[in-house]
C-alpha cells in the first residue's frame, strides 16, 4: 500500500543519522555533527570513520534527550588544519549519513583472515611471517599489536590460500609457534575476511579475549564512579593525547556492552580529558566494585595497546614473496622487538609501518637502527616521527579558550545546558 511505503520511508528518515559538516562555526577546526535516533554503535561508527581518515578529534560533545542523540566533533587533519578536501568531506557524509553501515573494502572480498594470539617474544612475528613465506602464502594485509607480553595479530591472505586442506596445514604450523604455556596458551584461527568488520576493533577484541588487561598495572589515567541518583556510571580518562585515542576508548565501552549517553572530550596541549556518562544496554549502571575495576582495567589496556612507543620505521618498496619474512628477520637479528605493525600492499607496492623497541621494550640504540636500514635498504626503510600536533591553548579575555572560538563556546554552552537540565553538572555557566 502506498501509505505504508510512505510510512516506511518516514521511519527510515527518522532513524537515518543526519550529518552536518561546517567550516564556518569554529575558526580552528571543522565541525562534524551527527544527530540520530541512536541505533547501538552509531557513536562508535562516527568515531571510527574519522579515525580511519587519520583525523584528529580535538573536542567532542555527546548529548541525548530521550532516544535522540547529538554527537559533535571538532576535527582537524594531522597537521592541525581544517578539512578542505571535498572528497574527504563527501566520504564522511556518505559514510555516516546512510541507512546501511559502510561495507568492508572490496579489496578484502574473498580473502581469509588469520587471527593469532599468544605470548610475545623477540622474533615471534618474524617466525610467523617465515612460516607464511615458506608455505608460499600471499599476505595482502596484516596488523599486529603487543601489550603486557602478549601478541595479537591479524593477517589477511589471498583467495588462493582459502583451500581447506591448505588452511589446516597453515594453522597447524602457526599453532606450533603459539603454543605457549598451560596458563597462557596461544591460539590461531581462520575466518572469512568479511567476518572482520574492522581491523583495529578486532585486535582490541582479540587482546581482551586474551585477558591482557589482567596483566596491566593500575594507573590514575582511568576512573569509574557511580552517580546512583541519576542512574549513570561516570568514566573519566585523563592521559597523554595521541591519534585514535577516542576510538580506542569508545570501542572498548561498546564491546563491553555499555552505551554512552552524555560525554565531553577536550585536549589541552598534549593532554586529553574524556568524560562519559554510561549505562548498560539494558539501562542499568555499573553495580559492583568488581565490575568497576574490570571497566577501569579494560580501558587502561585499550589506551596502552596503541601507545605508539618505540621508533617508527616505514618501509615502502616493491612487493615480493618473502619480503615480510626477510625484514622482520633482520629486526630479530639486530635485537629489535616489533611492538606494532601495519602491513598493506597496493598493487605491486608494499607499504608497511613498524614500531620497534629493544628486547626489553626500551628505546633502541641508533646503531641498531642504522644496521637494520643498511641491510634492508636506506632508501626504502626510513625513520619517521609520528606526527603529533601540539595545540597549546592560551587564555583570552573572559576566561574562554582561544582554540574553540565563538562557535565552540556557543555549542559548548548549548550542550552544557542540556547536561545541567539533566542534573549531570552543577552549573551551566
Amino acid at each position: 500500500m502506498e501509505w505504508l511505503d510512505e510510512y516506511e520511508k518516514l521511519v527510515i528518515r527518522m532513524n537515518t543519522p543526519r550529518v552536518v559538516i561546517d567550516n564556518a562555526v569554529c575558526p580552528t577546526a571543522t565541525l562534524v555533527q551527527v544527530d540520530s535516533a541512536r541505533e547501538r554503535g552509531v557513536l562508535l561508527e562516527a568515531v571510527q570513520v574519522l579515525a580511519d581518515l587519520d583525523l584528529s578529534i580535538n573536542k567532542a560533545y555527546i548529548s541525548s534527550d530521550g532516544r535522540w542523540f547529538m554527537d559533535v566533533f571538532h576535527v582537524t587533519d594531522r597537521l592541525g588544519r581544517k578539512l578542505t578536501d571535498d572528497s574527504v568531506i563527501t566520504f564522511i557524509e556518505q559514510s555516516l549519513g546512510t541507512w546501511n553501515r559502510p561495507a568492508r573494502p572490496a579489496a578484502l572480498e574473498g580473502l581469509t583472515a588469520l587471527e593469532l594470539t599468544g605470548a610475545d617474544r623477540t622474533g615471534l612475528l618474524s617466525e610467523v611471517f617465515a612460516v607464511l613465506a615458506d608455505m608460499q602464502c600471499s599476505v595482502v594485509e596484516a596488523r599486529a599489536w603487543t601489550h603486557c607480553g602478549r601478541l595479537a595479530c591479524l593477517v589477511f591472505l589471498g583467495g588462493e590460500d582459502a583451500d581447506a586442506d591448505r588452511l589446516a596445514r597453515i594453522l597447524a604450523r602457526l599453532g606450533h609457534l603459539l603454543r605457549g604455556d598451560s596458563e597462557a596458551p596461544g591460539a590461531v584461527a581462520a575466518v572469512p575476511a568479511a567476518a572482520v568488520a574492522h581491523g583495529d576493533r578486532r585486535l582490541h577484541q582479540l587482546m581482551s579475549a586474551d585477558r591482557d588487561h589482567e596483566r596491566a598495572f593500575p594507573t590514575p589515567a582511568v576512573s569509574v564512579q557511580s552517580w546512583a541518583e541519576r542512574g549513570y556510571s561516570v568514566v573519566t580518562v585523563q592521559c597523554r593525547d595521541r591519534p585514535k585515542l577516542l576510538f580506542d576508548v569508545v570501542c572498548t565501552l561498546n564491546d563491553m556492552d555499555y552505551v554512552v549517553f552524555h560525554g565531553t572530550v577536550d585536549t589541552n596541549g598534549d593532554q586529553a580529558r574524556q568524560e562519559f556518562y554510561i549505562r548498560h544496554a539494558d539501562g542499568s549502571p555499573i553495580r559492583s566494585e568488581a565490575e568497576r575495576q574490570r571497566v577501569s582495567q579494560c580501558l587502561q589496556a585499550a589506551i596502552e595497546r596503541r601507545s605508539l612507543e618505540g621508533v617508527r620505521l616505514e618501509l615502502c618498496t616493491p612487493d615480493r614473496p618473502g619480503l615480510l619474512s626477510d625484514v622482520t628477520r633482520t629486526f630479530r637479528e639486530n635485537g629489535l622487538l616489533v611492538a606494532q605493525a601495519e602491513v598493506s600492499t597496493k598493487g605491486d607496492l608494499a607499504s608497511n609501518v613498524f614500531y620497534v623497541t629493544d628486547a626489553a621494550g626500551n628505546a633502541v640504540h641508533q646503531s641498531a637502527i642504522d644496521a637494520v636500514r643498511e641491510r634492508v635498504g636506506l632508501d626504502c626503510l626510513v625513520v619517521k616521527e609520528e606526527p603529533r600536533l601540539q595545540l597549546y591553548q592560551k587564555a583570552v579575555p573572559g576566561g574562554r579558550d582561544s582554540v574553540g572560538g565563538i562557535g565552540l563556546v556557543y555549542l559548548g554552552n548549548l550542550v552544557k545546558r542540556n547536561l545541567y537540565n539533566l542534573g549531570l553538572i552543577k552549573s551551566c555557566s
